[in-house]
């Protein structure tokens, strides 16, 4: 039986409503840009949705329902969580046995059904409807659990009737007392609260902040911080306490900052959280960052790399030794590439080691070293230690100093393939950083096989996002000589009106040739070198590499140029 891409492809050319130049065309945009073969057949407008659907549901014996008069169940919509019901564009509608029937609006999104089955654990049928009703559905059947959050944080506030006999401030109250309080099921609840919706909303920082009158719940999405809720102030030190004994803190340190971690699990997979307290004016703040192993197995065909950056990368680590940089502000998704990078290299012939501040991801297969200064392993003392583990591969989380730059080179040069970061703007300038911590211009000649500098932007919301046009001259300022459709940010219920869901990296990446080691070797100027990269190798800037993403529809120009101000 051929596959399920292939039948729908005999069934739209057999039905001849679309041609076959047509059909090859909406292919070559899918494979572009990595979305759905209906997605680009209905923005195109090559057929309706109703006529698409209508097909399917004929030549693949699949039903149709229209949602407007259905009756849904609210223990049937409580088997689906809503975070994959808003990925898959999907809705639960009825349960017999051990099979869930769910209505779709693209049956081709086989990733969809095996994800809700391993969730569920239940054979799914399915049921073909309209997408503009399966996400007003998911509005209406999953709105209320936002009303049983505010209800959830009244409770809380109105079951602490005791506490607030016993203090008017939380600094009066007793360290025993918020023990106490920390361990009753609402402050129990209240805590995994925090944590559940943050993971429902995509969340990669939860900040725990307080306030003179007040304790603020903010979470950071797609690189922008929100406020969720507030907490009564009166539940700020049993809050405190319940942090403290789940990430293994010291629960009696209140003066001095913290760092712990801990797991969760969530929806049958497990997240981890690092936690960092900092004493403030008003109490100690919390950050968690959410640490998703989610995010490190999709292997760099699938980070959204642009074509020439995936090739560069590629091309790296072929090499049996050398030294690759990422280079990026903090945020910016270093780690997560240079962690896809390693579970791609990850295999039984080699010995991978790290060392790193903090270990952020745990990765099955690969020793990973936490540098501890207290007690003098710190970067370089790491490093060599692990030169004698005859590793194959070396990641660095950072090179801070002279010292631990040089024993990198030296290991780069001998045998080993080694990856870390910097801190600079562009990726040619990690050059000069290099040779300003001390390394001679010949050693970082000889052992550099790539440069990358990242940056993350935020993807448009391809539910609400909206074309605009854009004068032609200025088109043809940023190096735009064909035709594009632009769009711009508008905002709906499924980005929380933001008109952003989740993030896409603009790199830019340059294979260190023989010309750009001799450039090192002369101490030529970092501009010699970048118009060089730019016009010998055909190295896209971080500005170029955003300008394709608004060219394919997946950001805004506003946000390319934001993420981009350097240049």
């Amino acid at each position: 039986m051929p596959p399920l891409k292939e039948n729908i492809i005999e069934i739209l050319l057999n039905s001849k409503r679309i041609n076959r130049a047509q059909l090859e065309d909406a292919l070559e945009v899918q494979k572009q840009k990595q979305v759905p073969l209906r997605r680009v057949l209905l923005e195109r407008g090559i057929i309706s949705e109703e006529e698409l659907l209508s097909l399917l549901s004929e030549q693949l014996y699949i039903p149709s329902l229209h949602l407007g008069k259905y009756k849904f169940d609210p223990e049937i919509i409580k088997i689906v969580p809503e975070r994959l019901a808003r990925q898959y564009c999907l809705i639960p509608l009825s349960q017999m046995g051990n099979t869930i029937t769910v209505a779709v609006s693209d049956p081709l999104n086989i990733f969809a059904l095996d994800d809700l089955k391993l969730c569920t654990g239940c054979t799914i049928d399915i049921v073909l409807s309209p997408e503009e009703e399966i996400l007003k559905a998911i509005d209406a059947q999953y709105k209320p659990q936002a009303q049983d959050t505010q209800q959830f944080l009244e409770e809380v506030a109105l079951s602490d009737s005791q506490l607030q006999e016993k203090a008017t401030r939380p600094d009066e109250i007793e360290l025993s007392s918020a023990i106490k309080e920390s361990q009753q099921a609402p402050i129990v609840k209240l805590v995994d609260l925090m944590l559940t919706q943050a993971l429902k909303q995509r969340a990669s920082d939860i900040h725990i902040e307080p306030e003179e009158d007040t304790m603020r719940v903010r979470y950071r999405i797609d690189g922008a911080l929100h406020d969720v809720f507030h907490v009564n102030k009166l539940n700020q030190n049993a809050v405190i306490a319940r942090l403290k004994i789940i990430s293994g803190l010291d629960i009696t340190e209140s003066r001095l900052p913290q760092d712990g971690r801990f797991k969760v699990k969530f929806e049958g997979k497990e997240v981890d959280f690092r936690v960092s307290s900092l004493p403030t004016t008003f109490g100690q703040k919390f950050v968690l960052r959410v640490l998703s192993k989610a995010n490190l197995s999709v292997g760099l065909d699938n980070l959204g790399f642009s074509e020439q950056p995936l090739e560069t990368f590629k091309q790296a680590i072929a090499k049996p030794f050398g030294m690759i940089l990422v280079t990026g502000p903090t945020g910016s998704g270093k780690s997560t590439t240079l962690y896809s990078v390693l579970n791609q290299l990850n295999t039984p012939e080699r010995n991978i080691v790290t060392v790193e501040d903090p270990v952020e991801y745990q990765i099955e297969g690969i020793t990973q070293v936490q540098v501890k200064p207290d007690i003098g392993l710190d970067f370089s003392s790491g490093l060599r230690s692990i030169l004698r583990q005859s590793p194959d591969v070396i990641m660095i989380g950072e090179i801070r100093d002279s010292e631990t730059a040089d024993i990198a080179i030296k290991a780069s040069l001998t045998g080993q393939l080694v990856f870390s970061t910097l801190h600079t703007n562009d990726a040619i300038s990690s050059i000069t950083r290099l040779i300003d911590m001390g390394v001679e211009p010949f050693l970082v000649a000889s052992s550099l096989i790539m440069l990358c500098a990242q940056r993350l932007c935020r993807r448009l919301c391809t539910k609400c996002r909206q074309a605009i046009e854009v004068p032609r001259d200025f088109l043809e300022s940023i190096g735009f000589t064909e035709e594009a459709v632009f769009y711009r940010a508008q905002g709906c219920k499924y980005c929380n009106n933001t008109g952003f869901y989740g993030r896409i990296a603009v790199l830019e990446t340059i294979l260190i040739d023989d010309t750009i080691r001799e450039m090192i070797i002369q101490k030529r100027s970092i501009d010699d070198i970048k118009n060089y990269a730019v016009r010998q190798c055909g190295m896209k800037t971080l500005r170029d590499d955003a300008y394709l993403k608004v060219r394919d529809g997946l950001t805004t120009l506003e946000e390319a140029i934001r993420i981009t101000t350097e240049e």
